[in-house]
């Protein structure tokens, strides 16, 4: 699946996303179904700022940062879908059933692949899975709000 081609790479998904390094955590996507799938890569390095502290000597991947990994690959393809989307800010509303079910390491290229379950104009539902080689890594059910960024002073 990495050698696949890319629909959109780092600079593409930041003309799509308000994240930025070191938040930023998905480098492509190279699968998309609009308002129905999308498929994100994040190769993990071990120049990771978490990995610092999370944990030395046995560096592994927060779950959190995994869920929110599945988090901004749905935002993409939710946002992707309005034409004021510079205007547009995506904020988690909830979490469910989220499940970590090995380490994600440096070097592994985790797989985000998630699925609209609800696509609105306000509100989003979607599930997510994580993968290493196939293997699931994490999953979890997905709700956002995309609300109006604040004005700029």
């Amino acid at each position: 699946m990495p050698g696949q081609e890319t629909i959109y790479d780092s600079v593409a998904i930041q003309r799509i996303l308000p994240h930025r390094y070191p938040f930023l955590l998905v480098d492509r996507i190279i699968e998309l179904e609009p308002r129905t799938r999308i498929l994100g890569v994040k190769q993990v390095t071990a120049n990771e700022q978490y990995f610092a502290g999370h944990f030395p000597g046995a560096p592994v991947m927060p779950g959190v940062l995994q869920i929110e990994a599945l988090a901004q690959v749905g935002a993409i393809l939710a946002l992707r879908e309005f034409e004021d989307r510079d205007a547009k800010i995506p904020f988690f509303s909830g979490i469910d059933s989220a499940r970590f079910r090995r380490p994600v390491v440096p070097g592994d290229t985790l797989m985000l692949e998630v699925t609209a379950l609800r696509v609105g104009s306000k509100m989003q539902k979607m599930s997510g899975i994580a993968t290493v080689n196939g293997n699931i890594t994490a999953e979890a059910i997905i709700m956002s709000v995309i609300a109006d960024r604040p004005a700029n002073e």
